[in-house]
């Protein structure tokens, strides 16, 4: 189809308030509680009409900066500032396709946003919710999923400055073959401080909210085959732990496969290499090295597209994540030796849609499937934000997907029951009722995206804006 022309004429921002009910480390940081960003969008396409489309996203707090010298207070007003970034920029751009108006602004939004002194990964948090939200409207107007209208090429992807490196490139081609898978592995998540046995729970500690806590416990209720291990940097803590964990896996998930996630953990790749040869070392990890399939980001982003990553990468695959800020990081990360990258909604749906065309380009070249995308989480709560993530990585055609929000969030927690309500009328397969409110149904591990592919960007319905706080101006920067 010829991709509309559509101009941005408004731009609204609510946020709510979440609290976990487990706490989730990572890397630098043991989260409790949250806020998750939602932007609602008005349109108008060339042919006069008015379209309206919503996006959601967490503001996570010591992901998209690690500075530990800012609060994550100052870490969400960074992001709320990206947010109005790319507002005034989209909305003075005039009348473009959806993918030109991201693509045209790419440049500028990173001048502005690093005059500011905000990383290139936080400037690209209001973008990606901005396309989001503009392709839901869009979508809608059209009466298409995100699927068939992206299969379609309704955004509009064609060479572009931003991305020279696919010059030529056939997006109709590539898009129309794009095959969205209708169910997915959901990888489950153990963070640095989750249970892994009963052993693990002081007496009085546990939640008892009729969810599993202990990995042992997910395993029997989720039985998943996909696992996502955080590592800390401490090789003897990391190596103990992973032990443990695997006691867990060998024995009540047979046939599973992990992904170690390095968090930024190591200052070089010497340091993730010493990981990998004492993971090699141990008899009780034979299992656990062999299940591995990759290993993600482990060097702190400052230097992880400065260093030769090769020596780990000849025992496992390594992807770039944290240090995935721009358009062209991923080219960089392959001439380091990363042979993959991650994809994340809060990074972009462009992004992603470009790094998967650099795979199939390379391995075409290549003659082989070396390079690839892997999905990973950010806390994707229940609703909006986790089933336009899932409709993006069907669009993919992942095999799996990390997700970890409905084990570290109670559901809908903190949104209104008929909110819940709707979305489980509207998407059954993907939600299952329970005595606390719909939560996401996982059943052998997989998820089920069918009821994604409907009219807008993976949701059939909205969450309601009325039960939300207008997102407050940006207190950025900071002197």
């Amino acid at each position: 189809m010829i991709a509309p022309r559509v101009t941005l004429e408004d731009v609204r921002a609510f946020e709510w308030p979440f609290r976990l009910r487990l706490p989730f480390r990572f890397g630098v940081i043991t989260v409790t509680h949250g806020r998750q960003a939602v932007i609602a969008v008005r349109v108008r396409l060339q042919d006069g009409r008015v379209a309206e489309g919503m996006a959601a996203e967490t503001l996570a707090a010591k992901w998209f900066d690690k500075d530990p010298t800012l609060t994550d207070a100052q870490n969400e007003h960074q992001l709320r500032r990206a947010i109005e970034i790319a507002r005034d920029a989209y909305l003075a751009a005039g009348a473009r396709t959806p993918f030109a108006l991201f693509a045209d602004n790419h440049a500028a939004i990173l001048t502005a946003a690093a005059a500011e002194r905000l990383p290139p990964l936080v400037a690209g948090f209001g973008p990606a919710l901005l396309d989001r939200a503009i392709l839901d409207a869009v979508l809608r107007a059209h009466g298409l999923s995100f699927a068939a209208g992206m299969r379609a090429n309704i955004a509009g992807l064609a060479p572009h400055a931003a991305i020279a490196d696919l010059d030529g490139f056939d997006w109709t081609g590539f898009l129309a073959s794009l095959l969205p898978r209708q169910r997915i592995a959901a990888r489950h998540t153990v963070g640095l401080v989750d249970p892994i046995t009963a052993a693990d729970q002081p007496p009085g500690t546990r939640v008892e909210d009729g969810l599993p806590e202990t990995l042992e416990e997910v395993c029997a209720a989720y039985r998943h085959t996909y696992f996502k291990l955080k590592v800390g940097g401490d090789i003897a803590a990391d190596v103990d732990r992973l032990c443990r964990i695997a006691a867990v896996l060998d024995r009540s998930a047979p046939g599973y496969r992990a992904t170690l996630d390095g968090n930024e953990q190591y200052a070089d790749a010497e340091g993730a290499l010493a990981l990998w040869h004492a993971i090699e070392a141990e008899p009780r990890l034979a299992t656990l090295r062999h299940a591995v399939l990759f290993i993600e980001q482990p060097v702190k982003r400052a230097a992880a597209l400065s260093i030769d990553i090769a020596p780990l990468a000849a025992h496992r695959p390594v992807i770039v994540d944290e240090s995935d800020g721009t358009l062209d990081a991923f080219l960089a990360a392959r001439a380091c030796g990363y042979a993959g990258v991650s994809s994340k909604a809060c990074k972009g749906v462009y992004k992603s849609l470009v790094n998967l065309a650099r795979c199939r380009r390379w391995n075409a070249e290549l003659g082989a499937e070396r390079f690839f995308l892997s999905g990973e989480d950010l806390t994707t709560l229940a609703g909006l934000c986790v089933q336009q993530d899932l409709a993006l990585v069907s669009l993919l055609g992942l095999v799996h997907v990390e997700r970890n929000g409905h084990h570290f969030v109670d559901g809908f927690a903190g949104r209104p029951r008929a909110e819940a309500e709707r979305f489980l009328a509207a998407h059954p397969g993907l939600y299952r009722a329970t005595a606390r409110g719909p939560r996401l149904a996982i059943a052998d591990g997989m998820l089920d995206l069918a009821s994604l592919d409907c009219a807008g960007f993976g949701a059939a319905v909205l969450p309601d804006t009325a039960a939300m706080e207008t997102m407050p101006k940006a207190a950025w920067p900071v002197s």
